[in-house]
């Protein structure tokens, strides 16, 4: 992987409309694009990792200027992704946000966070780690290059056995593939101690969709069909689709006594 330092103008991006899935009021991105290479996911078409290196001296400075809110760390591109390891700019993100008293949300598919648990017990913060599937195969065909699901799910509960802030998110849901794991994945978040479990249906547009089709075309070529129906000249699946799968994951939430949302 291509790493390429830059400097950045700007970090923080103001959250115009209510947040109701991850309660942010600001986000936060340290790196653009991400080494992790989920097939779903624009933010891993560019093979070249951006290092903002005066990103936390630019956040020190807006942070300063900005109401005090919810910061989401990791919005579009992995804070933890492999080049944390070299940078640690998430890490210093975290110091100054403890130093300027400002809460925070990170979103992550890395255990790489758990080296930060000194920081992160000493924050107002909560920490989601996203799941697509708890099936092997799956994953390697959507999520090539992440941590396995089992090594995701045992750091929520490493989290939360230090006392911090940590859910799911089934996030996306991918159409046709994922529905017959949704109670075990349900179930799967409250044996780890899960706090919640949050979830959003796949969008399809512009490159990702074309690049996602190859994908279901090269795996699953009897979907097709499905998929051509399902997103009939939107890139949203159809309202009763997601209707569907916010029922079924509300009822075996219920089920299994975990919450499908942030309550704060």
């Amino acid at each position: 992987m291509d790493f390429k330092p830059i400097n950045c103008h700007s970090i923080v991006k103001k959250i115009t409309k209510k947040d109701s899935l991850f309660h942010g009021n600001y986000c936060v991105d340290p790196y653009q694009n991400c080494e992790f290479g989920c097939r779903y996911c624009d933010s891993s078409l560019e093979k070249k990792i951006y290092v903002k290196t005066n990103a936390v001296d630019i956040l020190k400075k807006e942070l300063l200027s900005i109401k005090n809110g919810m910061i989401i760390i990791g919005s579009v591109h992995d804070p933890y992704q492999n080049a944390e390891k070299i940078f640690k700019l998430t890490r210093s993100i975290l110091e100054l946000l403890k130093q300027l008293n400002f809460p925070c949300h990170i979103l992550t598919k890395s255990p790489l966070i758990l080296r930060d648990i000194d920081l992160l017990s000493q924050l107002d913060c909560m920490v989601t780690v996203s799941v697509s599937s708890l099936n092997d195969q799956v994953v390697r065909i959507f999520e090539p290059d992440v941590p396995s699901p089992t090594v995701r799910l045992q750091t929520v509960q490493t989290l939360r056995d230090h006392g911090i802030s940590a859910g799911l998110a089934l996030i996306p849901m991918l159409p046709y593939i994922v529905e017959s794991e949704i109670e075990s994945i349900v179930k799967a978040a409250q044996n780890v101690n899960a706090q919640y479990i949050l979830h959003k249906h796949l969008e399809l547009k512009g490159d990702q969709e074309r690049l996602f089709r190859n994908l279901i075309e090269e795996h699953y070529p009897h979907l097709l069909p499905d998929y051509d129906t399902l997103y009939e000249n939107d890139f949203n699946p159809r309202k009763e689709y997601i209707q569907k799968l916010n029922n079924a994951l509300s009822e075996y939430c219920k089920k299994f006594s975990i919450s499908n949302k942030i309550t704060v």
